[in-house]
């Protein structure tokens, strides 16, 4: 299962880059990846460890923008199409399996 983080944020003033640079290290501090500019991933257990998660996403969202969260089964992941480009070294590298679960 994953979850994937989409945003746009403002950048225009020095407040804003900087609300938009701390919800992009939060990210990171818990777990995600970026796929693409603006779009962060993680991989989670099942459904209750995406509900924390996105718990958690709310917990640092930034006072203004568009931040989007989509839930989607490693399948739905799986099949989806890269049309230019290639995946990168943390899609490669990660998937359920690394997941140990106590």
């Amino acid at each position: 299962m994953r979850i994937i983080v989409m945003f746009d944020l403002p950048t225009l003033t020095k407040s804003d880059r900087r609300e938009a640079s701390l919800f992009r290290t939060n990210l990171i501090k818990n777990g995600f990846f970026m796929v693409q500019l603006s779009v962060y991933c993680r991989v989670t257990r099942n459904h209750d460890d995406a509900r924390k998660n996105v718990g958690i996403i709310k917990s640092f969202l930034p006072p203004h923008g568009s931040v989007r969260v989509l839930t989607i089964t490693e399948k739905q992941y799986a099949s989806m199409q890269i049309l230019i480009g290639d995946k990168t070294a943390s899609e490669t590298f990660l998937n359920t399996e690394d997941i140990l679960e106590l």
